[in-house]
């Protein structure tokens, strides 16, 4: 399996700092990011968004493989996380990903899509190297 990589830069200390992350893909190259985009409102990016991008996206994949797995061979799926941090004494911790889930699987019951869904919100590998709780909620459309 590839290893894959992600870098950041930080110039200046603190809330007068200005930072830059970039990814190994190219996606994402030099993207701004500080205090101002991450506890504010300025433009730019911040991790909390980054690591809800990836959870929604990697639980999304699971998701879908699992039900091709079982048989369903058509469907959509839209998800987005919502990650939360809060203060922590000195520092911060993200202590949520709340993963909201739309579905439409043709065929599938209610019953089947709730074990099927839990099983890839508990073993998407973003799920398991989240160290917060996580939960989920979905609206199936049949």
């Amino acid at each position: 399996m590839p290893t894959r990589n992600g870098s950041a830069r930080y110039e200046g200390l603190g809330k007068d700092g200005q930072g830059s992350v970039s990814t190994q893909s190219g996606v994402l190259k030099d993207q701004r990011y500080g205090f101002g985009t991450r506890f504010g409102d300025e433009p730019g990016t911040n991790p909390e968004e980054l690591i809800a991008a990836a959870h929604a996206s990697c639980f999304t994949m699971a998701l879908s493989f699992a039900l091709a797995a079982a048989g369903h061979e058509d469907g959509v799926l839209d998800t987005t996380a919502k990650v939360t941090v809060d203060k922590d004494g000195d520092g911060f911790t993200i202590t949520r990903s709340a993963l909201e889930l739309k579905a439409k699987v043709p065929g599938i019951s209610a019953e089947e899509f709730d074990r099927i869904a839990a099983d890839a919100k508990a073993n998407c590998p973003v799920s398991k190297v989240l160290n917060a709780e996580i939960t989920l909620s979905h609206t199936l459309e049949n």
